[in-house]
Parts: C-alpha cells; sequence; structure tokens
C-alpha cells in the first residue's frame, strides 16, 4: 500500500511512519519541521 504522512518528524508521525515501513508499505512524508 502506498502512504502520504504529514507531520512525519512529529512524536506521532514517526511511529506512524515506522510501522508503515515496517509493514513493506511505500511511505512518502512531509514535514515543515516548525517547533510549536
Amino acid at each position: 500500500m502506498k502512504a502520504f504522512v504529514t507531520g512525519a518528524t512529529g512524536f506521532i508521525g514517526s511511529h506512524l511512519v515506522d510501522a508503515l515501513v515496517a509493514r513493506g508499505d511505500a511511505v512518502r512524508v512531509i514535514d515543515d519541521l516548525f517547533s510549536g
């Protein structure tokens, strides 16, 4: 499956990306790297 994750460098996003990659999904990510 393909996935597009926004906020990928945050706590939840980074764990989500790890899980998706571990199960073999193709993942694209985007984040503005802004700390709020």
